[in-house]
């Protein structure tokens, strides 16, 4: 039997005992820093597996439910997890109870993990799922007469940890829990072991060799590409991860100059953010420093040396903590003008592609500099192609998953009898086999005379008003007339905010569509929004603040 769980047990074994009074993981709590060491992040995960296994009788094999915001805590829940031999479902924290329930009758834990915010959530969980037996709090100063906490649990430190084998299914990631059956990807200690080695080469030529890097965490943990890139990976480096509270940049940048923060993992709405509050900054300032930025600006076009535009742009990096260097960005396309604005200014911006269902990365752009909008060529471990007739990419390798939970036929409808995996985007190859993503299958507009249109490529275009904060392009049919039931393209618009400071609602209807009529002239003429919907309420997101189309859509309707 090929053996097992041995490389994500590794990092507690080998890692905390290596790197011992290094700091491992951190969050700013109103009490304060909050900072475990490897060998405390070791401790306190035997002595919850400890609890698991002898006290709860929990079983191999059964599942443990985590609900809670990102903390260190977290990372020592998972640890006990993988040594209690139990599957991790992390769950959202943003779903509703509905969604929860939903979620957890399909998986059955019999425990969940709990912060304090949260124990009101978990115990009506409880009520509603039979299978959940016991609830912890994992929070330090949570106090509940009810309800045991890991702190609260003996100093005991040593069970008979449980091995399970390469192909167990390591955690349950829900990507939907809203209509039908929730979709759980079952992802293995086989698909972790090949992620792990996969980034451990990209991390080696993304950070300088054998350099202890500390880095801030945004990403909620339940999110895949947070779990397996900025938890998993960076701890089997020895670095430290600190969280935050709070995703306001001036929470995070106050962060970032108090840790002296390297490295980041983003999602695009995040760099956005970010951009938008150095360039209000830059705005804000006098004439002569306006002046000074625009002309360094375009002189760093010319300058491929990081060095010399970090001392060019010295104010903002240190703003920034004067130590960051750079981010990977995921779990969602790249706006290429935000890119090149970090490159610009002196930060590396390595744009990465994956999905849920391949644990989750296939690609980081590690190389090209240049071609912003390349996600990289595929990682060691995956088989990449281009279906002929569709335009669809398909992957092959140890990081596709083992399958959705509980539904083999939709398992069957995303991997083909070849081992094929689905991935539902549209994709090119250059001739170096770094990929290029141009749209979603699920998302294709198709208009009356057969033309498709990939929302993506229209969105891009029209995100470069100065008007607008947000849009979403969707295919909305139509009910009347000659062209009944067939798709026209429509822009929902959402203006910047500060629009209504100084004009009225109708100059600002007005203005935002005349600024797309003048942006679509960019777009073949079949590709052009004929219908164009304002909207003052941001629109619906996920967590990692990818726009819900399917949500987009109900409102259009309503």
């Amino acid at each position: 039997m090929e053996r097992r769980n041995s490389k994500i047990l590794s990092l507690l074994e080998e890692k905390t005992a290596c790197y011992d009074g290094k700091v491992a993981l951190g969050i700013k709590t109103q009490y304060g820093w909050e900072e475990f060491t490897y060998r405390g992040l070791g401790l306190l995960s035997r002595k919850i597996a400890r609890h698991l296994i002898e006290d709860l009788d929990i079983k191999k094999g059964e599942c443990l439910a985590i609900l809670s915001e990102s903390k260190p805590e977290y990372g020592a829940c998972v640890f006990a997890s993988v040594l209690t031999g139990t599957i991790t479902v992390p769950l959202d924290i943003k779903l509703s109870e509905y969604e929860l329930t939903s979620i957890l009758s399909d998986c059955n834990p019999t425990i969940m993990l709990v912060s304090q915010h949260y124990l009101d959530m978990a115990l009506k969980l409880q009520k509603a799922v039979p299978s959940i037996k016991y609830i912890l709090l994992i929070d330090e100063h949570a106090n509940d007469d009810n309800i045991k906490n890991i702190y609260d649990l003996p100093d005991k430190f040593d069970a008979k940890w449980r091995q399970r084998s390469s192909k167990s299914t390591a955690l349950i990631i829900y990507t939907s829990g809203t209509t039908g059956a929730p979709k759980g990807v079952e992802i293995s200690f086989r698909n972790m072991n090949a992620q792990l080695e996969d980034l451990t080469d990209a991390i080696n030529v993304i950070l300088p060799h054998g350099e202890k890097i500390t880095m801030l965490s945004i990403l909620p943990m339940n999110h895949l590409f947070e779990m397996t890139v900025g938890f998993s990976t960076f701890l089997h480096f020895g670095h430290t991860i600190y969280y935050t509270t709070s995703l306001k940049p001036k929470d995070i940048t106050s962060i970032m100059q108090e840790k002296h923060i390297q490295f980041m993992i983003v999602v695009p709405a995040f760099l956005k953010l970010l951009k938008a509050g150095i360039e209000k900054e830059i705005n804000s300032a006098p004439a002569l420093t306006r002046y000074g930025f625009k002309f360094l600006y375009h002189l760093a076009k010319f300058i491929p040396s990081y060095a010399i535009k970090k001392v060019m742009f010295k104010k903002i990096h240190d703003n920034l903590g004067g130590k960051f260097m750079g981010c990977i960005s995921g779990g969602a396309p790249l706006d290429i003008d935000v890119g090149r604005f970090y490159e610009r200014i002196g930060f590396r911006v390595y744009q990465g592609y994956g999905l849920s269902e391949t644990s989750p990365v296939v690609s980081v752009n590690m190389d090209k500099r240049n071609d912003l909008a390349s996600v990289g060529p595929p990682l060691k471990h995956f088989e990449a192609r281009i279906d002929e007739k569709s335009g669809e990419l398909l992957l092959k390798g140890p990081s596709v998953m083992k399958g959705y939970h509980n539904q083999p036929e939709l398992t069957a409808e995303v991997i083909d009898k070849d081992g094929w995996l689905h991935t539902g985007d549209i994709a090119r190859m250059d001739k170096d086999r770094h990929i290029h993503i141009t749209g979603r299958i699920k998302n294709m507009i198709v208009l009356q005379g057969g033309k498709k249109v990939f929302p993506e490529e229209v969105e891009a275009i029209l995100e470069k008003s100065n008007y607008i904060a947000e849009v979403c392009v969707l295919g909305v049919s139509r009910s009347f007339g000659s062209k009944d039931g067939t798709e026209e393209v429509t822009a929902v618009v959402v203006p910047k905010a500060e629009l209504y400071n100084t004009y009225s609602p109708d100059d600002i209807d007005r203005m935002v569509k005349l600024d797309v009529k003048s942006l679509s002239q960019n777009l073949a003429p079949y590709k052009r929004p004929t219908s164009v919907i304002i909207s003052k309420e941001e629109l619906p997101k996920t967590t990692t603040r990818k726009v819900k189309r399917k949500d987009v859509r109900e409102l259009i309707k309503a």
